[in-house]
């Protein structure tokens, strides 16, 4: 009974610490220690590597949810712009829900690793389409990384690939609610989502118009992971 009990909590601190940290605040660069001529310091070795406090391999539902922003909902209005799901995403109640379909995380303390969150959350099979008269744009294939806060999918128009892999949205979590946990489920909630430096050109060149800003705040995300994924 120890062991299994052992486990669960394994699991569930592995899952909370990933929504804690899925959709940290701003992009953490790269670094580490390293001597002058740009190698590893002799002092790092394997044995005194840092241990993660939290890794999930095979990560798997629920969804993540983002409600959207009246402005930017205004803004659409005013492009005559229509929004709409693709695949399995879903438009309920003013929010865009896309299921989460795998990824994998590894989670570090903080200040150990830097960035202490490695991994990606995909989101294969759904998105959001943007029509204005006969052109479509499909932004599908989520994928998030939570190591540079930034939102990763594929890009089509009218059916044809556009971009794929591009860097769609940016990702601010300070204004971030404290974790909930409900049965099964770990949910977070709070994280802004904005359109990216890349992604607001080329919807500007896609419309023709200048009125799509970097930075435009599209909504509040909300994650829900499932506590007892392996």
């Amino acid at each position: 009974m120890r062991t299994t009990s052992s486990k669960t909590f394994t699991a569930k601190r592995g899952l909370a610490a990933l929504a804690m940290t899925a959709l940290v605040a701003t992009p953490l660069a790269a670094c580490g220690s390293s001597d002058s001529d740009g190698s590893a310091s002799s002092s790092s070795s394997s044995a005194s590597a840092p241990k993660p406090v939290a890794s999930i391999e095979a990560l798997q539902g629920e969804n993540t949810a983002i409600a959207l922003d009246k402005g930017f909902t205004d803004a659409l209005t005013q492009l005559k712009l229509t929004p709409g799901t693709v695949g399995t995403a879903k438009l309920e109640d003013g929010s865009l829900i896309f299921p989460i379909t795998g990824g994998n995380v590894t989670v570090f303390k903080p200040g150990e690793v830097s960035p202490y969150v490695i991994g990606q959350i995909q989101h294969e099979g759904s998105g959001l389409s943007l029509t204005a008269g006969k052109t479509k744009v499909e932004l599908t294939n989520f994928n998030v990384d939570p190591g540079v806060s930034r939102v990763y999918g594929d890009v089509t128009v009218n059916g044809k690939v556009a971009a794929t892999n591009a860097f769609l949205f940016q990702l601010d979590g300070r204004t971030l609610k404290p974790l909930q946990t409900e049965g099964n489920e770990a949910i977070l909630e709070g994280t802004k989502v904005e359109i990216s430096d890349d992604a607001a050109p080329l919807l500007n060149q896609t419309f023709n118009t200048d009125a799509v800003k970097p930075g435009l705040l599209v909504g509040i995300a909300k994650i829900t992971v499932n506590t007892q994924s392996k």
